[in-house]
């Protein structure tokens, strides 16, 4: 009885071909002889069934696991763009009494009424006869972003890599097109 529930549950769970007796006409072995199924034999295909659907499950797992991370990542990345973005548009908002151009350095003050502003004086050539407070130094990049002062020198290694890569690829390219 229990043998009996054992193999019909492994038959509900593992797929078993249909039988042909016949195949193409031709009667080619005996079908009393080749269709005998052991009801063990049953109960090692649902095991293994069940084993692959385990480690399928494991696998997209993993895989939508890596894919959150990925999303984690871009979403911080979005996140600091986006703060760049409103700090860029912050300080172009910012009066001055001038025309900023790419490529020069501003110096950002506060007047005591809380007025923040633009000057190409910086603290230096003020020295101690500085009228305001000064809250830094900003770089106009030639894209219109700004680079505070403490980021300009890792701004410039970047671009400085950011270059050499572009004239390898140069290099590559001209010599890959050549042949």
């Amino acid at each position: 009885m229990a043998l009996n529930r054992l193999q019909e549950e492994a038959g509900a769970a593992a797929n078993l071909v249909e039988m042909d007796s016949v195949p193409g006409g031709y009667e080619l072995v005996s079908p009393h002889r080749t269709n005998k199924v052991d009801s063990l034999d049953l109960v090692e295909l649902a095991k293994e069934i069940q084993k692959a659907d385990t480690f399928v499950h494991a696998n997209v797992s993993n895989k939508l696991q890596v894919i959150a991370e990925q999303v984690r990542f871009l979403q911080e990345q979005a996140r600091k763009v986006l703060q760049e973005a409103k700090d860029n548009a912050d300080l172009h908002h910012i009066p001055c009494n001038f025309v900023k151009k790419p490529g020069s350095t501003y110096h950002l003050y506060r007047r005591p009424s809380g007025q923040k502003y633009f000057s190409i004086i910086s603290p230096k050539e003020w020295g101690s006869t500085c009228p305001h407070e000064f809250l830094g130094s900003f770089h106009l990049e030639h894209d219109q972003s700004w680079t505070a002062e403490d980021k300009m020198e890792e701004r410039l290694n970047d671009q400085q890599m950011i270059d050499k890569i572009l004239t390898c690829s140069n290099t590559l390219s001209i010599t890959l097109s050549k042949k």
